[in-house]
């Protein structure tokens, strides 16, 4: 029998967050494509509209606010059996009116862990594992601080509230590292945070991490995404190309940088934020900013459409480790 190509359905999804960190969602209809589960706001972008275009009438229609300001988040590409979908997904930062489902869909606020209660469109799923990283993406430098002081700098981070590490460090020979790791790695499990290990993925299982950091090295060397889904896969880029690639291979999200001037880079041009932004909207997985940041940075990397903050001696060197990664989690 010949292989059958469905026509691809492009919509327009606002993450949509209160005061209290919840994602707003709303049931599908019984009658509809995977009727009766619970989705992100949003629907079919017509012929000719920008994606902000149909984000703003999708959501008046739905749920009769007005669009004020939104930053593009990810795409997700989905195949189900009888529909192909690509999710254009766009945090939306501002909006005027009060929420309410003029179709009569329940709606719920729920937060990024409870989405996992929920049943959800397979497509949304991606966006589930976005939503639940933090806006804080720690980075190690035990080089600098000695690896007894980077773990006790770490234990103050993830008592504060950090939730995602990288074990970045790349003067340790590999027996030196993997016993590293596993020390890193048990700690921060304690405070149920996750680590990403900057070094070749068959290290993760063995050392009990929680995924992988590429390096632009072997992010440009891969074929496919080097671990299963029950793992993080990350990035570091620094270009349209890099980024291109971090979407190809399947990495849940990029580091793109550097977006300021930083001493661990004195050579490098920076970004700036207007490059960070025509920079990462070639990206279709989440970015973090690195490079010269600090915490009061969170609020424009936000706005250019950054999922957050990734950190070196930002953090590290800052007069308060704890009042900083609490700032910021706030």
């Amino acid at each position: 029998m010949p292989s059958t190509v469905l026509d691809v359905t492009a919509v327009a999804v606002g993450i949509i967050e209160n005061a209290q960190h919840q994602v707003l969602v709303a049931q599908r209809p019984e009658h509809k494509h995977q009727g009766g589960k619970w989705e992100f706001p949003g629907g079919k972008i017509h012929a000719g509209e920008a994606v902000p275009e149909a984000l703003a009438r999708e959501l008046h229609e739905e749920l009769g606010i007005t669009l004020r300001a939104a930053c593009p988040l990810q795409r997700v590409r989905h195949v189900y059996p009888d529909k192909s979908v690509l999710l254009d997904v766009w945090r939306v930062t501002d909006y005027t009116g009060e929420l309410h489902g003029r179709e009569g869909q329940p709606l719920r606020w729920v937060t990024p862990q409870g989405l996992d209660d929920l049943d959800l469109p397979a497509a949304d799923l991606s966006i589930v594992r976005t939503l639940q990283l933090s806006p804080l993406y720690l980075i190690t430098d035990s080089h600098r601080y000695g690896k007894n002081g980077m773990l006790a700098l770490i234990e103050r981070a993830l008592s504060a509230g950090a939730r995602l590490l990288q074990l970045r460090e790349p003067q340790l020979p590999i027996e030196e590292y993997t016993e590293y790791a596993r020390t890193v790695t048990a700690l921060a499990h304690r405070y149920g945070a996750r680590v990403l290990l900057n070094a070749d993925p068959s290290l993760v299982a063995a050392c009990g991490a929680d995924g992988v950091h590429l390096n632009s090295r072997r992010l440009m060397a891969l074929q496919g995404r080097p671990l299963s889904q029950a793992y993080l896969v990350a990035a570091s880029c620094h270009d349209i190309a890099e980024l291109v690639q971090a979407s190809r291979i399947g990495a849940d999200f990029a580091v793109l940088s550097p977006v300021l001037p930083t001493a661990s880079h004195p050579h490098a041009t920076p970004l700036g934020w207007d490059g960070f932004l025509r920079v990462r909207l070639h990206s279709e997985v989440p970015v973090y900013a690195l490079g010269g940041m600090l915490p009061e940075h969170l609020h424009v990397a936000r706005a250019m459409g950054a999922q957050g903050l990734a950190m070196i001696q930002g953090l590290w060197e800052a007069p308060s480790v704890e009042l900083a990664v609490e700032a910021m989690l706030r």
